[in-house]
């Protein structure tokens, strides 16, 4: 907590706006839609019930497609399954480890030809990096097919000097505890369509009618923020910069203390963007390191440091066995490899350079030791 974020709570309680509507969530709203640049947002109680909303307003039904990046957290594909719709999951590709176009193209290709294409396209910018949205975006716009923006991970990130999240035709952004903001829980559904976002509104309040007595002609969800919470929003909001240099600091940090070291690569940056680095990736050669990712973390948990590995795929998790998968190219699968290679790193906004440092002497001793 940054300690503005108290101003706001305290004003909620003095007004006793204590409900999931009152000055903080309107502010809210337009203080992030500001800043990302979008013309509305909606303030909800998850990023998960953000993509869900999205996908009832694009029309995805039972039976319909819904093209997704592989390399994720479940919550960018659940809301999927919400809508009894099929997930087709896209591998990622090397540049930025989001989605692949090549993969994308081939599955527009596809889906072109069995005459059903995807109703959505929702393409996550993972650990605060942006997918190369020049590229999805002219084949989304090839076929017809809407982008929802997953960046749940990457608020305060840019590409090509836009706001990560703002160009889809719906964007949404997360306030878990573990965002770089954070509302304890919440999220937001941004769009320059201001009719759709007032109708997720109105979805997310029970789908509500306008009338005295409690009337409800569709079906609704209890999906919006509280007061309280969005007053916290507001004051991590205005730290959110700050933030974002923070995690910078640290991954740069990692990279100058480690670099050196064979069989490490970090996590890249495309050109012409900027990540916030939500979170410190990198990948390990074991055929160079001698260790691999998997003795790196239990070392590291020796020492009372926890690191994980990245994302497993959608695509070979037992909840979605059987769905379509779209590969980088016939002969590599981007995601996997990530995930058989790939390790984050502590990286909190408030990790002090002496334990970052701690960090970084113990994965250094790791490669002295050559431990398999």
């Amino acid at each position: 907590m940054s300690g503005i974020e108290e101003k706001f709570v305290k004003e909620a309680f003095e007004t006793n706006w204590i409900a999931p509507l009152g000055p903080n969530v309107d502010a809210f709203e337009q203080e992030l839609a500001n800043y990302v640049g979008v013309n509305e947002a909606v303030a909800l109680s998850s990023g998960t019930a953000a993509i869900h909303l999205a996908l009832i307003l694009l029309g995805v039904e039972k039976g319909d497609k819904v093209f997704c990046s592989s390399l994720t957290f479940v919550a960018s594909a659940n809301p999927i399954l919400y809508q009894g719709a099929e997930p087709v999951f896209i591998d990622s590709e090397p540049e930025t480890w989001n989605m692949s176009p090549e993969a994308l193209s081939k599955a527009m290709q596809d889906a072109m030809l069995d005459g059903k294409l995807p109703k959505a396209v929702i393409v996550v910018n993972l650990y605060g990096q942006s997918a190369k949205m020049a590229e999805i975006g002219s084949i989304c716009n090839e076929y017809g097919v809407p982008i929802i923006e997953d960046a749940a991970e990457s608020l305060g990130s840019t590409y090509a000097g836009k706001s990560s999240g703002s160009f889809g035709t719906f964007g949404v952004y997360s306030f878990n505890g573990n965002k770089i903001i954070t509302t304890s829980g919440g999220g937001m559904l941004v769009s320059n369509d201001i009719e759709a976002i007032q109708k997720a509104r109105f979805l997310a309040t029970q789908a509500r009618d306008q009338a005295l007595h409690y009337q409800h002609s569709k079906l609704g969800f209890n999906y919006r923020l509280s007061n309280i919470l969005a007053g916290v929003g507001r004051g991590q909001l205005t730290v959110l910069e700050e933030r974002v240099i923070a995690r910078r600091l640290v991954f740069e940090r990692y990279v100058e203390q480690l670099l050196d070291l064979p069989g490490i690569t970090f996590m890249p940056e495309l050109e012409g963007t900027r990540s916030n680095r939500w979170l410190t990736a990198l990948t390990i050669d074991k055929s160079v390191t001698g260790f691999s990712v998997m003795s790196l973390i239990e070392a590291l948990a020796e020492e009372n440091i926890e690191a994980r590995p990245v994302w497993k795929p959608l695509h070979k998790q037992p909840l979605f066995d059987g769905c379509l998968y779209y590969p980088n190219n016939s002969h590599e699968s981007v995601s996997e490899r990530l995930f058989q290679t790939g390790i984050c790193l502590p990286s909190g906004s408030n990790l002090s350079e002496e334990e970052q440092l701690r960090v970084i002497n113990s994965i250094r001793k790791m490669v002295e030791l050559k431990v398999t």
